[in-house]
């Protein structure tokens, strides 16, 4: 069976290794999360220090090497990159299961953040190398699907495997088995495509920074905001008086909406007709406030449900613009430009929270949702004045 591309045909093993690698990316730290409140018995020796690195080392180390793998690509090749981080990748997982000490599952875990850096990037320019035009687009809303659907699975597993064996979560990094497996199909299938330039930028200028500088504040923006769902919601719901099972539910919902645009995305897109980036952020804002404002269990789901559809219809848009201001021979390093700033905004909203919260002597969880409210109001208020004055200086010139 072949898979239209826009510009020629693939095998379906090749669109299966294209659609495993980008299942990879939702797997960093997802191991970890359900034996964090066992390491202290595990390692009764081990600090606080060594359980932040444990869960904040591998998004650590994923930020430069999202950064360095679009010039190794160009300097190595394509594949032997993408080979090596997968490579990398499972060899981790593999050592996860030998560690019998801290300072060894710390090494491992820089160690898995190297992997996952290099095959980050490399999952959404493999869609950009392989399909042009709505069919492109298509295959980003079933790339973002595919991982959120992987990251939902794999959170309940990893879950039941850590009350069996707290070592059992880290079976989820042997994963890019298949990956390699399927690695020659899709070889096989670059080695036939037909190789155009199909973007709106000559192959000499390589990147419009200008626009991609745009794509990446605001995808720093729209990941600052949902973030919070993950690392602020569970405290939330907790002073509410919910159960940690009930607050694991909500995010497992959130994360159900991040996945459903991505089935429909050419469609949506067409609907919104030139105003998706406003209108995920404002449906972003509006989920926040729902939650911000409201203490039921319905509210809640409500909140969280607007604000991932939101940002599942943006996260995979991005990655379509960005593909499409940068040439053939660049789009794997302005999508790791684009990507990094999404680790970014993961690293730096705990802090952000915590000093801000620190600095007006607020000790309420709905202080975080609140001041992200305040933040996308003044995002979109900003999106609209641009808006009036690109506006004004098009009549101008007419």
């Amino acid at each position: 069976m072949k898979v239209e591309t826009g510009k020629g045909e693939i095998s379906l093993a090749a669109l299966w290794g294209i659609w495993s690698v980008s299942a990879l990316t939702s797997l960093p730290g997802l191991a970890v999360s359900p034996i964090l409140d066992k390491i202290s018995h595990i390692f009764p020796s081990s600090s606080q220090i060594d359980v932040q690195l444990l869960t904040s080392l591998p998004s650590l180390m994923i930020i430069p090497f999202v950064l360095i793998t679009g010039h190794i690509t160009e300097k190595v090749g394509y594949f032997k990159t993408l080979a090596c981080g997968l490579w990398v990748f499972m060899i981790s997982g593999v050592l996860y299961l030998l560690c019998t000490d801290m300072w060894q599952l710390i090494v491992v875990s820089a160690l898995l953040g190297v992997g996952a850096g290099i095959i980050i990037p490399l999952s959404t320019s493999l869609i950009s190398r392989f399909f042009i035009g709505d069919y492109r687009t298509q295959q980003f809303g079933y790339s973002s699907a595919i991982t959120n659907i992987t990251l939902v699975l794999a959170t309940a597993l990893t879950g039941y495997l850590a009350e069996v064996e707290w070592k059992l979560p880290f079976v989820v990094y042997l994963f890019p088995i298949f990956s390699i497996v399927l690695l020659p199909f899709i070889r096989r299938a670059d080695s036939g495509r037909v190789i155009e330039e199909h973007n709106r930028v000559s192959v000499s200028k390589g990147i419009d920074y200008g626009k991609l500088i745009q794509y990446m504040l605001y995808y720093f923006i729209v990941t600052y905001l949902t973030v919070i769902v993950s690392f602020n919601l569970p405290y939330l719901m907790g002073e509410y008086g919910f159960d940690s099972g009930t607050s694991g539910l909500m995010i497992s919902l959130f994360f159900l909406a991040i996945m459903l645009p991505g089935f429909f995305l050419p469609s949506i897109l067409r609907f919104m007709s030139g105003k998706v980036e406003r209108s995920s952020l404002l449906m972003i804002m509006v989920g926040l406030l729902v939650i911000y404002l409201f203490k039921s269990l319905l509210s809640i789901a409500l909140g969280c449900v607007v604000m991932g559809v939101g940002y599942g219809i943006v996260q995979p848009y991005l990655y379509d613009r960005v593909s499409s201001v940068a040439s053939s021979q660049r789009v794997t390093f302005a999508l790791a430009l684009l990507m990094s700033v999404n680790y970014v905004a993961i690293l730096v909203s705990p802090f952000v929270i915590d000093n801000v919260q620190e600095f007006m002597h607020v000790s309420s969880q709905r202080f975080a949702f609140g001041f992200n409210v305040v933040i996308s109001i003044l995002s979109l208020i900003a999106m609209l004045i641009r808006r009036v004055i690109i506006y004004k200086n098009h009549k101008e010139y007419s």
